[in-house]
């Protein structure tokens, strides 16, 4: 565990994971703009990534596929406490959103507390992964990288979101208990582990596989000290 002070998970805290926005519906805006009415009480908030189905920083044309929620989260930071963990379709975001704290792959898995409980929290893509990904997630997710790939961006982009635009991403994980498993060998020190990612809706121990917003059209929320999930 590392030697700061860690952050309390507090109740009412809300978890949305792997919202694939625009692409897959508008709940992840839908939600968001309930929060800053006040329609939805929170004062922490933990986006598990993939809440975009694909934004990256140092490039602003890929920002103008999601204006409207980039702005609506600018607007929150300013309020509540927001923590984002950086997925496979979402990263390099810290100058998107400097009042937002913002967790890399690199950095994660990140620790926090909860009703005197070490949790540790990532998206969900840092283990059990393979050599091949892992070296594809360190050149993409470079600003060396997204710099050089500027001259070509409206072409790769287009491409990139029309292609997402037809993915189906919403499927049953055949193995996944034994997938959990090979993951929690690289959390031993946690009480609670906390993912998105999979896509999966379930709780395996103390292992938390978040809902999709997108699939299940669920979130995760902490109701008298439990971490439930609901629809909102």
């Amino acid at each position: 565990m590392r030697n700061e002070k860690l952050v309390e998970i507090e109740e009412g805290a809300l978890f949305i994971a792997d919202s694939h926005y625009p692409h897959h519906g508008d709940a992840f805006l839908t939600l968001l703009q309930k929060i800053e009415s006040g329609e939805i009480q929170t004062s922490q908030l933990f986006l598990m990534g993939d809440n975009f189905d694909l934004l990256f920083g140092y490039n602003d044309y890929i920002q103008t596929f999601s204006e409207e929620v980039i702005a609506l989260l600018q607007r929150l930071s300013q309020q509540i406490e927001i923590h984002y963990f950086e997925g496979n379709h979402d990263f390099c975001l810290k100058d998107i959103f400097p009042n937002i704290n913002v967790y890399s792959r690199e950095t994660q898995p990140i620790h926090f507390t909860f009703n005197g409980k070490k949790v540790t929290m990532s998206h969900g893509d840092k283990y059990v992964t393979g050599l091949g990904y892992d070296l594809y997630c360190k050149i993409l997710r470079n600003k060396t990288t997204l710099t050089l790939l500027k001259p070509f961006e409206k072409a790769i982009i287009k491409h990139r979101m029309q292609k997402l635009s037809q993915k189906k991403i919403c499927h049953a994980f055949h193995g996944f208990e034994k997938r959990v498993e090979a993951i929690l060998v690289h959390y031993a020190d946690a009480d609670l582990v906390i993912e998105g990612h999979f896509h999966q809706s379930r709780k395996l121990g103390k292992y938390i596989s978040l809902p999709s917003q997108a699939c299940q059209g669920m979130v995760a929320v902490v109701e008298e000290g439990k971490i439930v999930f609901t629809s909102l």
